[in-house]
């Protein structure tokens, strides 16, 4: 080490000065609170001084921030997608995943990050109905349907919602695209008496990540590929259980190996199969779906 790096340590703010942050918390914050901010604290402090964070690119990374606040709204969440590209949602959701099966909840649907374009105004619509309105020429129509039960029993959950969304075969979901009616290829169905749903959906093509937000710049920066492999959102819930969201992988695409946000898992890759004596769709894919009570 240089003289002038040894020079510039003995004037970095140590240990002493984190413990001072920590310590700073008053005696009524929440024990949770208090373990995660310490927690944070610890780290990010450490990783400053690990790669000597200079004030020009602390202010840097401020305003990439910001700029993903600016461009957050209810229909999208640039925010959500900027850490989702260095892989902190999928880390989280397979630390809640982890927690569940060491409490003995197996054979749980495998959960998937929810990602930043669900939206929480989507319609109801009726089971067996369609959620592609203005078919793409080059889309492919398939019926999805499957039966949603309660893991440990195996009994059907009448009356659970399954919310569903994806992006057409442009690459884009309906809020980025002004062609698309508003709520295309989405919808939230309700199990019948015996927990079935079904829907006519696209089969699923892949797309790059948005290149006009800071998580698209980001990627550049760091010289990766941007696309994400082709997939259908849901999110399952029912009075009583844990809710549930998760993305389905088409088990032919490419990218599945090399996903942009690290959410693919083995478990959640699915085939789509051709459908007999159906105009409406070409193929089929079923999908069922277990959830935990909650605790």
């Amino acid at each position: 080490m240089s003289s002038n790096a040894r020079a510039q340590d003995r004037t970095v703010l140590g240990q002493e000065y984190t413990q001072n942050v920590i310590d700073a918390m008053g005696p009524q914050t929440n024990p949770r609170l208090r373990e995660v901010m310490t927690g944070l604290i610890k780290h990010v402090h450490d990783f400053a001084r690990e790669v000597r964070l200079t004030t020009d690119e602390w202010l840097a990374g401020v305003e990439m921030i910001n700029e993903a606040g600016r461009m957050s709204n209810d229909r999208r969440n640039e925010g959500q997608l900027l850490f989702d590209v260095i892989g902190l949602e999928s880390l989280v959701d397979d630390i809640t995943v982890a927690a569940a099966t060491a409490n003995g909840t197996n054979g749980l649907t495998a959960s998937a990050i929810l990602g930043p374009f669900w939206r929480q105004d989507t319609p109801h619509r009726e089971n067996g109905t369609t959620i592609s309105f203005e078919t793409p020429s080059d889309g492919q129509v398939v019926y999805m349907y499957g039966k949603v039960t309660d893991v440990a029993t195996g009994k059907p959950l009448q009356n659970a919602s399954v919310d569903v969304w994806q992006a057409s075969t442009n690459g884009l979901y309906e809020q980025q695209d002004p062609n698309q009616r508003e709520h295309n290829l989405r919808g939230v169905f309700h199990t019948d008496a015996d927990g079935n749903y079904s829907f006519y959906c696209l089969r699923p093509t892949p797309y790059p990540v948005p290149q006009d937000g800071p998580a698209g710049k980001l990627l550049g920066m760091m010289d990766r590929q941007v696309f994400r492999p082709a997939h259908i959102h849901l999110m399952v819930q029912h009075d009583g259980h844990k809710s549930l969201t998760t993305q389905i992988f088409d088990k032919d695409c490419k990218y599945l190996d090399n996903d942009s946000v690290f959410a693919v898992k083995k478990e959640l890759s699915v085939e789509f199969v051709p459908r007999k004596g159906d105009a409406q769709a070409s193929l089929e894919l079923e999908y069922n779906i277990t959830l935990a009570k909650t605790s």
